[in-house]
């Protein structure tokens, strides 16, 4: 077996120049693809903040306790555009030969992504909101083992504890919830609410995985084309079941009818531009980008629901900034053959004297095998 390892690495400086200053290390750590991907997922955290406070302002202000309706306007929306898209189409991207050759796998997803956003919805009627928001974060650890045995990533330490710092920075705001008396949401039945949210979380977590490899390997309208129709035919379906009769009660206005209209734009938004980042970076960032969406939330509130101030708060999102920056200053490994992994992990790029070498930062691997017939294996070369 020949195999092939492809490298993306920096030039080697020259030997011999001095030791770089503080503002040229910063400035190498906080690169233009560093900043852009960092700005791409608080746009989705922005998107989220606008989604709770839509959601929020039905459910309290307008009593439309509604989560599977909303769900249903946006898949309704992704079949219009990207269904519709998929179905004018020509050759193997086209809808039908979609559905021929993974429709069951698609039809998979799209139930494990509805009932992911219905099982949370349904948990704040169980348990506290600080309870929702801490074990929410259980999709980090799911989605990082899932891409480690899945996709084969390979993760360095500082991805650890960027990941690490990021759910410190979470518990810091849910400390400040705590301490300020923020406990709306609590039941009779917490512990029926806190397993409502590890299940909605772990089903995230899988969604996501397969989101990354769909957009990174088929296509990011096939993903989004496939979820508008299997979402919308079985959201219906959970929708005429189980709340027909909340929709007869919903006391229909303008308002009502403009927060609607609202939510699903930004649902629809975000299920639009996360392929996107998601192609840029992966699930694993995308997640703990979106741990700062609960901030902006509570900023908003200060200013509308007029919540009490905690420095922690501030505490928190400089904690999780600091951990999304540790975690993306570094690249993964994406090792398709994993012996491959094993023998560059052993082996160092021709012409490093050193393996500790400053000059040379370690490569982003991407590995492919081809020639299966050939009986003996050329060493990993690396370019």
């Amino acid at each position: 077996m020949i195999s092939v390892v492809s490298t993306a690495e920096s030039a080697p400086t020259e030997t011999g120049t001095p030791e770089p200053s503080l503002y040229r290390r910063i400035r190498r750590l906080f690169t233009r693809d560093l900043l852009v991907s960092l700005g791409l997922g608080q746009v989705l955290s922005l998107l989220i903040c606008a989604i709770g406070l839509s959601s929020k302002f039905l459910a309290e202000d307008f009593h439309a306790n509604t989560p599977v309706f909303q769900s249903f306007l946006n898949y309704i929306l992704l079949f219009l555009v990207y269904t519709t898209t998929l179905a004018v189409r020509q050759g193997e991207g086209n809808l039908l030969a979609i559905l021929k050759q993974r429709w069951w796998k698609y039809m998979i997803l799209g139930l494990v992504d509805i009932e992911a956003n219905y099982l949370v919805l349904k948990a704040y009627q169980y348990t506290t909101l600080s309870s929702v928001q801490l074990l929410d974060c259980f999709v980090i650890p799911v989605v990082l083992l899932l891409s480690w045995f899945f996709l084969l990533v390979r993760y360095k330490a500082v991805h650890f504890v960027g990941a690490g710092l990021c759910l410190l920075g979470i518990s810091c705001m849910v400390g400040a919830d705590v301490l300020l008396g923020r406990q709306q949401g609590l039941g009779e039945q917490k512990l029926f609410g806190d397993l409502l949210v590890l299940g909605g979380a772990t089903l995230y977590g899988i969604s996501n995985v397969c989101e990354e490899f769909i957009v990174k390997n088929l296509s990011r309208v096939e993903f989004l084309g496939m979820m508008g129709l299997f979402g919308s035919f079985f959201s219906g379906i959970q929708l005429a079941i189980m709340e027909h009769k909340e929709l007869l009660k919903v006391p229909w206005d303008w308002q009502i009818g403009l927060l609607y209209v609202g939510f699903s734009a930004f649902m629809f938004g975000l299920y639009s531009f996360m392929p996107v980042v998601m192609k840029r970076t992966s699930a694993a960032s995308v997640n703990l980008s979106l741990l700062t969406a609960d901030l902006y939330s509570l900023f908003c509130g200060l200013f509308l629901f007029h919540y009490k101030f905690s420095g922690l708060y501030l505490l928190s999102f400089f904690v999780i900034i600091l951990g999304l920056v540790l975690y993306s200053s570094s690249s993964t490994y994406v090792a398709q053959d994993p012996r491959v992994y094993k023998q560059f992990r052993n082996s160092r790029p021709a012409g490093d004297p050193s393996p500790l070498s400053p000059a040379i930062l370690e490569p982003s691997v991407t590995y492919t095998s081809l020639s299966p017939e050939s009986g003996d294996e050329l060493p990993v070369q690396v370019a």
